[in-house]
């Protein structure tokens, strides 16, 4: 069996395949997830990566965070421009907590992985007993050949394209990691401030771990991300993101096609480029999604819908309809991929999910800690 370019990216964009026995099979009725700026899930699978474990050891360097005064606010979209998982509003109460106050950078990534030898998802060669486990039945092996290391590169395009398609822009690249974000002819150098990228759910715990931190809550992302502005759009007010000056690194131009650069950058941009929020906090719009602890289920804000709740952890469960076999972690705050016409994921209530294995070259982390 022949398998061509398409079937590699589909395979490896795992949203794919109905019955592909052959390369002949149209896969023009495949439905994606429509929010262009995060790819459908990968095929690096891992079964222990779905707890985060709490230090009990000594205290986490609070260096580089913010405290955060615990208090309430509501959770949730407050104008008409969220989509149906960001309502309805209900109140949260919070615990004081400590938060980085930049994503985790290039410099602060390769100290852990100095420390500890830590090989990250993307470095790994995808398991296929795993991943079959998302596939239809039926869905045959690929050839070793295939199944190797990498990650999703974005790739813009040289035309305007349907946005319904998001293989058309993101591609399985070979040696993609956290080392090598857009492949192997690419590097970090010179680049130490840069958030870390290409980087899973269990690459971002183990960090965690390393750190004495943990990954912050749903909750606790949103509250710190308002800076302590009550029912606002985004992380600086009402203001929309390409009105005055550049607020946050997002996409500006035609998606995938072109981006006129107007904020000053293609890709991810060093952190602290942009003003901070009102707590002193970078990039909580834009430049690169973060994950976060919790399970998505679109119905969870419906399920505390009329009550407070304190310090919550998010759903027990995963639930996506779009793709329901595939478990997915929350990722919030947006990315350098984000526009208005399709994605405003750097709304401050914004809520986005991606498989705990998939790693991208959009997708990063901060940490909090406890008192």
């Amino acid at each position: 069996m022949k398998y061509s370019k398409k079937y590699i990216n589909l395979l490896f964009i795992v949203l794919l395949l109905y019955a592909c026995a052959n390369n002949s099979q149209s896969v023009t009725n495949i439905k994606y997830e429509t929010h262009a700026c995060i790819a459908p899930a990968t095929v690096h699978y891992t079964s222990n990566i779905l707890t985060q474990e709490t230090t009990t050891s000594s205290p986490a360097s609070h260096e580089g965070m913010v405290w955060i005064k615990g208090g309430e606010f509501m959770m949730g979209a407050a104008d008409d421009e969220g989509r149906l998982d960001e309502y309805p509003q209900h109140k949260v109460k919070l615990h004081g907590y400590w938060i980085d106050c930049t994503e985790v950078t290039n410099k602060q990534f390769k100290k852990f992985v100095d420390a500890t030898g830590y090989i990250t998802v993307a470095e790994r060669k995808p398991d296929w007993n795993g991943i079959k486990k998302q596939l239809p039945e039926g869905t045959p092996k690929p050839p070793d050949s295939i199944l190797v290391a990498g990650s999703l590169v974005f790739e813009m395009t040289n035309h305007p394209v349907a946005l319904n398609d998001p293989s058309q822009w993101w591609h399985w690249v070979k040696a993609a990691n956290w080392k090598h974000p857009q492949g192997p002819n690419s590097n970090i150098v010179g680049k130490e401030n840069y958030p870390v990228t290409q980087v899973a759910y269990e690459d971002a715990l183990a960090y965690c771990k390393w750190a004495k931190k943990r990954l912050p809550t749903e909750a606790e992302w949103e509250y710190a991300a308002r800076g302590g502005l009550q029912q606002k759009k985004y992380s600086w007010g009402n203001e929309d993101v390409e009105t005055g000056k550049p607020k946050a690194n997002t996409w500006q131009g035609i998606f995938p096609a072109q981006n006129t650069q107007w904020d000053g950058f293609t890709t991810t941009a060093p952190v602290k480029s942009f003003a901070a929020n009102g707590y002193g906090l970078f990039d909580m719009a834009g430049n690169v999604w973060e994950w976060c602890a919790d399970w998505y289920n679109r119905n969870y804000y419906q399920q505390v819908a009329n009550k407070i709740s304190i310090n919550p952890t998010g759903a027990v469960s995963s639930f996506d309809p779009d793709e329901p076999t595939i478990p997915k972690k929350i990722i919030r705050g947006g990315s350098f991929l984000c526009n208005a016409s399709y994605c405003k994921g750097y709304r401050v209530s914004s809520r986005m999910k991606s498989s705990p294995d998939t790693g991208l070259e959009n997708t990063g982390f901060r940490c909090v800690a406890d008192e």
